[in-house]
């Protein structure tokens, strides 16, 4: 691997109406970390969280922040390589095939 799969996660503190019994937007962000770094290991990534109500300059983040806003998606949103892998309930082996398809090697 050449350069770092950068892994969003979009959302706010406050939690979404639909996600009443779900974790927050950050605390996704913080699991999904702890389970990508124990799925792939030594395989370096980023993952970084968005927060919807801040300004961005960047446009993609941006427009994905827009779109939740405007009700096109769910919150908490896993985005990587632009690529919408989840929301809401993001799921873990969605994620990690999306990964693998970037070279990503599972430890298990």
């Amino acid at each position: 691997m050449d350069k770092r799969l950068k892994v969003f996660v979009y959302g706010a503190e406050v939690l979404c109406p639909s996600c009443v019994n779900l974790p927050s937007t950050k605390d996704t962000c913080e699991w999904l970390e702890a389970a990508l770094t124990r799925k792939f290991p030594q395989q370096p990534f980023h993952i970084e969280y968005v927060d919807i109500y801040q300004e961005h300059e960047d446009e993609e983040k941006k427009e994905f922040a827009e779109k939740i806003a405007n009700d096109e998606y769910f919150y908490p949103l896993v985005v990587i390589n632009g690529e919408v892998v989840g929301e809401g309930s993001p799921k873990l082996k969605v994620i990690y095939a999306e990964m693998e398809k970037y070279g990503y090697v599972s430890a298990s």
